[in-house]
């Protein structure tokens, strides 16, 4: 599928001009027509590495995600024809990577797709969790209530990751900004008294000296620390992308001693919350599971995750891996339990992330005032250490003046 750039005049005769994604100019003229637009220039655009998007990250911010899902169920609430809503959606989008994938979808839906099977071409953009999700909703003839859960469940899990995002900024902040201090003091203002030291000649203490071997190594060696970080930056790229260092990597991550039972119970919440959506929109259990795996983003529980699929392929009940499980605990699986015994599961999993959820926000506050003062003193010792190594020397040096 090519761009095509186009100039075109409306039923009131103004010009508007845009861009389409088409297979023929033909196409874009059918396109525009269908529009109640007729088309005076349509042009392809060719395509270099100038005029290419190039995204880092997710191309969609979650909270645009969300409009965008709570739009689209209200359009089709309305009466609006689902190629009609795309076409309004794509014209009044803020992302520019949503509005340049919609206009494409719009094309496959007039070329007689489905939604799901349109929003399927694009998995950078629409998860395999969400296309199933709509097709879902095709078949059981409910597509603006699975829009409308849909959104619920992103804006709960975007902020859930907003909360502990939160809670992890500030120690991220609080160790760059004192790395920075140290590099600073030892490359610019520790040298200075290193020279004046040498004038005055005498012993210096200890901590003086590690200081001044560390400004010097520093000095001469500043470059092998750019490289190492950056290195370290590869290599914890390169280890995430395998599966069986991810696991440790993952596995680290939930027995940190204080950020560990916060990520743990983020992820509880959106593994909670994604099965539960997906059994209450009528998706396949052992579906719903495999999706969630894929969600879930944790190789740990993504492993207890698998083992439950298969007991359940068995006969056995979904729960057994995870009773065996420390990073489950005692209320998921008897929950979970409860779930299958009575044929509840898909509520039993929504308090559970319900209760999750509220644990997150309560932890994160918690985090927060707590690690606001030890992050403090944390600086000020770094920086006290370097200021002290300076100061001590002085006066010995005043009093032998003296």
């Amino acid at each position: 599928m090519a761009q095509f750039s186009y100039v075109a005049r409306d039923r009131q005769g103004n010009k508007k001009k845009g861009v389409i994604q088409a297979d023929t100019k033909q196409a874009v003229r059918s396109i525009l027509r269908e529009r109640g637009l007729r088309a005076l220039e349509v042009e392809q655009k060719k395509q270099t590495i100038w005029n290419q998007d190039i995204y880092f990250g997710q191309p969609v911010k979650l909270e645009d995600f969300v409009i965008f899902l709570r739009q689209f169920s209200t359009l089709i609430k309305a009466g609006v024809t689902i190629v009609d809503a795309t076409r309004i959606l794509t014209e009044q989008t803020e992302s520019k990577a949503l509005k340049k994938t919609l206009a494409q979808v719009e094309v496959d839906l007039r070329e007689g797709n489905s939604l799901s099977s349109s929003l399927n071409k694009h998995p950078r953009i629409f998860s395999p969790l969400f296309t199933n999700m709509v097709y879902a909703g095709e078949v059981s003839g409910s597509l603006e209530e699975t829009l409308e859960d849909m959104a619920d469940y992103y804006e709960k899990h975007n902020k859930t990751r907003q909360k502990v995002k939160s809670a992890m900024t500030y120690p991220v902040v609080i160790a760059v900004l004192a790395i920075g201090v140290t590099i600073f003091l030892l490359l610019s203002v520790v040298p200075t008294f290193v020279d004046m030291f040498a004038q005055f000649g005498g012993e210096v203490p200890g901590i003086t000296r590690f200081v001044m071997g560390a400004s010097d190594w520093m000095t001469s060696y500043w470059y092998v620390v750019v490289i190492m970080i950056f290195a370290l930056f590869v290599i914890f790229y390169l280890l995430r992308q395998r599966r069986e260092t991810k696991y440790y990597l993952d596995l680290m991550m939930l027995r940190l001693p204080v950020f560990g039972k916060l990520f743990r119970k983020s992820l509880l919440a959106r593994m909670t919350r994604t099965l539960s959506s997906l059994l209450s929109n009528s998706v396949p259990v052992l579906q719903a599971i495999t999706l969630t795996e894929k969600v879930i983003e944790n190789e740990v529980l993504a492993r207890v995750l698998r083992e439950s699929r298969n007991t359940l392929e068995q006969g056995r009940s979904m729960s057994e891996p995870m009773l065996k499980h420390w990073a489950f605990p005692p209320l998921v699986t008897q929950m979970i339990t409860i779930g299958e015994q009575t044929g509840a599961l898909d509520r039993m999993l929504d308090r559970i992330a319900d209760f999750y959820e509220s644990e997150v926000d309560t932890a994160t506050d918690q985090l927060k005032s707590l690690i606001e003062p030890l992050m403090i003193v944390f600086l000020a010792g770094i920086v006290g250490v370097i200021v002290m190594s300076i100061m001590v020397p002085m006066f010995e040096i005043y009093n032998n003046v003296n």
